[in-house]
């Protein structure tokens, strides 16, 4: 491209910026646009609004056509008024609607929200169960059918349906002092109404489930749309995306699960065909996820067979869903306590099978839940405290050895004599009977424990609602210190109990790294590789406050007291360990087995095959 052209293309570029500019319209005209596109803006809302009176208009004339239809077998169940019939016991209160017969409505009596009112986990304004049957000239939507009460007491009910020469028919039984209610579905005489291949009730339920936890972005961490596949586990959508799957397997019930409670409707008959959402809500909105599940299950219009379905409203508390599997209308093994996460099958194990029943023996004394946790926290460091004086003695048995380190230090100073130095050490190993990975096989045996707990307190409905010092809630964080606006990373307040948490998190690290440093078999070359590692050790307890300041008070408050209790654990020891008297009963191992050295193993002889195999390539090489 030469200089003309080039000039060229400067000049035409800004003949077309001078154009523009020259053409833009001034600020006069400017706010005239606006004006225009104001009143165009004005103008088409109101024209949609009256498309919409006009189409809403034409949906009631249209319904109101379908309703005068006295030919229709629906055409007295069509007919009547929206009342809410409540069931109740000491526990649950459940509103059934006239329209459709479905359940409307459910309030728990014993557990408190935010607000400090009874906890909703269903509301008419918020939660919409609807269901369909296939019939031969028209469907039968429970939107459109009224049912009447025929039997009514404070925890059971009957209402029926006429439907041309029969009838349609639902039972409701709340059970005394539980969360389950049982509702049977069955027909009378309408086998004339369907095809003889229509043997299914189509349903659809939906729910925005209501944030009843303080913040909502931790309880949303746990809020999912949960299911059983029939005869084998649950599983749950992502909590954290929007999300529709079709579920090809049988279920036994489906769940719109938050925190600490669930909504569950349960089929003794099998849910097929399967469709679910779940659909994250805005933050601050007062809901944490929108839900939705379609379903078909077995309808027998003969009414020889009753469809039988079952309602969970209640708590995600273990003993309470286990309790309720017994309640089952069939022989259909429900297992609702896995709704309760213990982890995966070594944690829940040992959450199931210790920690539980621990947390229940100590929270059985009545005790503050603080002071339970307190007790937790040290009885489990007493049961894991071998491992952890083995972990110790392990690395101070290296550190002793610090003088037999610096000479092979300078025995080998150079690079290429690595990996004899690494021999010789491995040798050193063994005479002293030494082990390097005798201070972290300990370590691992107790991390099962720790990563235990970090899924069973926040599942832990008795910390919900429980006080402790400067934390109104064991179950949400503290937020003592808090300010209107959300600052990027720390959001709108600070735990105290996270704070703490991670300062005992970065004295422990400190104590880690010292003990590093003054580690007598590590080389040179392996401390300068440390360096990396160390600041990665720096880095996490800072991490951890960022991750951890919306986590539940109660979690942030036992990893504090497990922090502090290391702590603890690691001064009384070195306090109480003589490196004399240690160095001496390795001097006596060495002599014991002056005569009979052991076989080097493992990485020990991998490293000295190395070193040979070395050696050979450099003669080869000479």
């Amino acid at each position: 491209m030469d200089k003309n052209t080039i000039t060229g293309f400067v000049l035409i570029a800004l003949v077309l910026i001078g154009f523009s500019w020259w053409s833009r319209p001034t600020e006069e005209q400017l706010a005239e646009m606006a004006r225009q596109d104001s009143i165009a803006q004005v103008e088409k809302a109101k024209m949609q609004a009256e498309l919409d009176k006009q189409i809403t208009k034409a949906e009631q004339m249209a319904k109101a056509e379908v309703l005068m239809d006295s030919t229709s077998a629906l055409f007295a169940a069509r007919q009547g008024t929206q009342q809410t019939i409540i069931l109740q016991n000491s526990v649950l209160s459940v509103g059934i609607s006239t329209l459709g017969g479905v359940v409307e409505s459910a309030t728990l009596k014993e557990y408190k929200n935010q607000q400090k009112q009874d906890v909703v986990l269903l509301s008419k304004e918020d939660s919409h169960l609807a269901y369909a049957l296939e019939g031969k000239n028209e469907n039968i939507s429970s939107d459109e059918i009224y049912f009447q009460p025929v039997e009514q007491t404070d925890s059971t009910l009957t209402l029926t349906a006429a439907i041309g020469k029969g009838e349609l028919r639902i039972r409701y039984h709340l059970t005394h002092e539980s969360y389950m209610l049982d509702c049977i579905v069955e027909s009378e005489g309408l086998s004339s109404l369907f095809a003889p291949s229509m043997k299914t009730l189509d349903l659809t339920w939906t729910n925005r489930a209501q944030q009843q936890e303080k913040g909502g972005t931790f309880e949303n961490r746990y809020a999912a749309l949960t299911y059983k596949i029939k005869d084998k586990g649950t599983d749950k959508l992502n909590e954290m995306k929007d999300v529709t799957k079709d579920i090809e397997k049988t279920l036994d019930w489906i769940d719109f699960k938050d925190q600490f409670f669930s909504s569950i409707i349960i089929a003794h008959q099998d849910f097929r065909n399967v469709s679910l959402t779940s659909t994250p809500l805005e933050k601050n909105s007062g809901y944490l996820k929108f839900y939705s599940a379609q379903m078909q299950t077995q309808f027998d219009p003969s009414g020889k067979q009753p469809t039988q379905l079952q309602f969970y409203l209640g708590p995600n508390d273990f003993h309470t869903l286990k309790a309720s599997n017994k309640l089952s209308l069939s022989d259909k093994k429900l297992k609702l306590q896995n709704l309760v996460y213990f982890g995966w099958p070594i944690v829940k194990w040992i959450n199931r099978f210790f920690i539980l029943y621990l947390f229940d023996w100590l929270t059985g004394f009545g005790l503050n839940m603080g002071i339970v946790l307190l007790l937790l926290t040290l009885i489990v460091k007493a049961l894991v405290y071998p491992a952890t004086k083995k972990s110790y003695l392990a690395s101070a048995r290296m550190r002793v050895l610090k003088p037999e380190m610096d000479k092979l230090n300078a025995k080998y100073p150079k690079q290429e004599d690595a990996m004899k130095k690494q021999q010789e050490m491995m040798q050193l190993y063994s005479q002293y009977g030494v082990s390097p990975m005798g201070g972290c096989l300990p370590m691992l045996i107790q991390m099962p424990i720790w990563i235990a707990l970090f899924n069973f307190i926040p599942n832990a409905i008795e910390l919900r609602g429980q006080s402790f010092l400067w934390a109104d809630d064991l179950s949400a964080y503290d937020d003592v210190i808090r300010w209107s606006k959300d600052l990027w990373l720390i959001g709108d307040h600070i735990s105290i109990f996270c704070l703490l948490f991670s300062i005992t998190n970065i004295g422990n690290t400190w104590i880690s790294m010292r003990q590093q440093q003054t580690n007598a078999m590590m080389s040179q070359e392996q401390q300068a590789q440390m360096k990396m590692m160390q600041w990665m050790m720096v880095i996490m307890p800072v991490a951890f406050f960022f991750m951890f300041n919306d986590y539940s008070s109660g979690l942030s408050y036992y990893y504090f007291l497990s922090g502090l209790t290391t702590i603890l654990i690691m001064w009384a020891l070195r306090r109480f360990t003589d490196d004399k008297k240690l160095r001496e009963q390795l001097e006596a191992y060495k002599a014991r087995h002056a005569n009979d050295p052991k076989k080097m193993g493992g990485f020990a002889a991998r490293l000295e095959a190395m070193q040979k195999m070395a050696e050979e390539q450099k003669k080869l090489r000479k």
